[in-house]
């Protein structure tokens, strides 16, 4: 007795412990996917807000430079005259900040004085106040343009300036400056209850959707800062030394956390180029840890729940101990079963991979048997530039010993054409008999098909005295399939076109492809003795051919229409008007959501 009692108490310690286990292994794994969870959150706020604040700049970015090329603004500047010319600039730039909604314009003399401004005859007007202090000034008188965030040192609100340099006759006339009020983005912030802010290069948040984070820096800045910044008048009016800093690390990575109002916050920030912010986001924790400890007690619940039912299983283990016996008995027999499925599955997979390689080699020898039928067309087409190249290579030799430097030129230039002529040819035959490979579907240029397979087939049709032309439509939609498998098809059809050509008076051959409704139709149609409906109704029969013994294997066609099948296209063959045979090809449209067009190399 005092033995089982000790094994039940084992087992309750373990079954304690394990709860434990459990409880903290849950609470870990999801304290990690919640604080992903929130990272993610955080990098979406700081993508949006930083898509926000560069929006809201470049919509005025060009307002300074079409400002100064204003003749009322030119002429004020050159002549700094009150009166008339200055209601006009003043009235410009009134009407200009109505319809563009930036917050103020002006426009200042080389020695920063405004002439004139958009709030002329409004409380707090800029006009007759000097802003050469300000490093928008500056910079745009050096550089040509300048931008700068501070709070107005006349109407005491916060903005963001873009200036840019007046040029009149060559020289520099002044500087025109747009006011860009961005409270709106952190008014965004706020309605959203975000914890969002923006930095300046010296690390003050000068925006921020919580107003207690305005006008403070993320660590203590030095005497030199604060010097430079009231110099600049940047922040005019706010005691920068007596805010307190937020206590933010020198580079804020993935996953800081900040202290802040007593809750604890992920913080990440993000920079904006060219100006040097930092945008900074943060969303709180509370909620990660409250989720957290909700999913490891219902762990750890769930884990009792278990035990608690392998306890009823231990009491019951006895009854059940035959059904559990049948069990492994009728477990044994369907793993037995499977594995004999499982077996027949793979000898099946391995017929279907032998088949699929019988395809491909059937595919393959197709292209050589074209090949071969094409032999002696090919050898001419070859041979024929070889020879000429040999006589322009001999007439170069007389032109040198003669030192006919043009002549030499003219006669190399002729040979380089033979050259690149066999190149050509040797190119469209070693790509159209190397690769073997089927790939997937994908949008085919039909027109540079058709091209390459009329280029192939061209010498051995111009041999026989048949005359081979291609129409093609100018606007024709890309083709679903495959550039190879379709080169071989229309090669297969236009050799075959060739053959019932051959020996008829004016023979031709006539390529056409064209849209129609939601395929494209490509015909090949012959002037040649055309075939009997028999014919026809057994043309696609493997080991069918109308050709003497020993000259085909009849194979051609039947893999030319297994070719199209494999994306759905279809062939048919019918009478052509005043003699012949009319062969059509038909392709689906490839969608445009695909991937791009795949043109056939030249």
């Amino acid at each position: 007795m005092a033995k089982v009692r000790r094994h039940h108490v084992v087992l309750a310690l373990a079954a304690v412990l394990t709860v434990f286990a459990v409880a903290a292994a849950t609470w870990h794994a999801s304290t990690l996917r919640l604080m992903a969870e929130a990272e993610r959150q955080v990098q979406d706020r700081l993508t949006i807000s930083q898509r926000s604040v560069e929006s809201e700049i470049e919509r005025f970015r060009y307002l300074p430079g079409v400002i100064g090329k204003d003749e009322r603004i030119v002429r004020l500047l050159e002549e700094e005259a009150a009166g008339e010319t200055a209601l006009h600039a003043n009235t410009y730039l009134q009407a200009v900040r109505g319809m563009s909604g930036a917050d103020e314009l002006y426009v200042l003399n080389t020695d920063g004085l405004t002439l004139a401004a958009s709030n002329w005859n409004e409380p707090g007007s800029f006009v007759g106040h000097s802003y050469g202090f300000r490093p928008y000034f500056q910079q745009a008188m050096e550089d040509g343009s300048g931008r700068f965030y501070a709070v107005g040192v006349t109407t005491g609100k916060p903005g963001y300036f873009l200036s840019s340099r007046i040029v009149a006759s060559g020289r520099t006339i002044g500087v025109a400056v747009a006011k860009v009020d961005m409270s709106p983005l952190a008014s965004t912030w706020a309605e959203a209850g975000e914890l969002s802010g923006l930095a300046d290069s010296d690390g003050i948040i000068f925006l921020a959707g919580d107003p207690r984070w305005m006008y403070r820096p993320l660590r203590p800045l030095g005497a030199e800062t604060l010097d430079r910044l009231g110099q600049e008048r940047r922040y005019d009016g706010i005691d920068l030394a007596a805010a307190l800093p937020l206590g933010l690390p020198t580079r804020i990575a993935d996953g800081t956390r900040l202290a802040y109002e007593g809750q604890v916050y992920l913080l990440d920030s993000r920079l904006l180029d060219p100006e040097g912010w930092q945008l900074l986001s943060a969303i709180p924790l509370e909620p990660v840890e409250r989720v957290a400890s909700l999913t490891g007690g219902v762990a750890a619940l769930l884990t009792l729940m278990l035990f608690a039912l392998f306890a009823l299983y231990r009491q019951r283990r006895q009854i059940t101990r035959m059904r559990l016996e049948q069990n492994a008995v009728l477990e044994q027999r369907v793993a037995e079963r499977t594995r004999a499925l499982a077996h027949e599955v793979e000898e099946r997979r391995r017929a279907e991979a032998e088949l699929r390689d019988t395809q491909e080699s059937l595919v393959h020898a197709a292209k050589l048997a074209a090949l071969g039928r094409m032999s002696a067309a090919i050898v001419h087409e070859v041979s024929q530039p070889l020879s000429a190249l040999d006589n322009t290579l001999a007439a170069a030799d007389l032109h040198a010993e003669r030192d006919a430097k043009a002549e030499v030129r003219r006669t190399l230039a002729s040979a380089r054409n033979l050259l690149k002529r066999m190149q050509r040819t040797v190119k469209h035959l070693r790509n159209f008999s190397g690769r073997r490979e089927p790939g997937p579907a994908e949008a085919v240029n039909v027109a540079a098909v058709l091209e390459a397979a009329v280029e192939i087939v061209t010498p051995q049709a111009r041999d026989r005295g048949i005359a081979l032309t291609i129409d093609v439509s100018p606007a024709l939609a890309r083709a679903k399939g495959n550039a190879v498998r379709l080169e071989q098809v229309f090669i297969n059809l236009l050799l075959n076109a060739v053959e019932a050509t051959t020996g008829m008076a004016d023979g031709a051959i006539v390529v056409t492809a064209r849209n129609k409704d939601d395929h494209l139709q490509i015909e090949i149609a012959d002037s040649g003795t055309g075939m009997s409906e028999a014919v026809r109704e057994r043309l696609f029969e493997p080991f069918f051919t109308t050709k003497n013994s020993g000259e085909s294997l009849g194979l051609g066609l039947s893999i030319t229409r297994m070719l199209l099948e494999e994306f759905g296209g279809t062939l048919e063959f019918s009478p052509r008007a005043g003699g012949g045979t009319v062969a059509q090809v038909s392709l689906g449209v490839f969608e445009t959501r695909a991937t791009p067009a795949v043109a056939v190399p030249a």
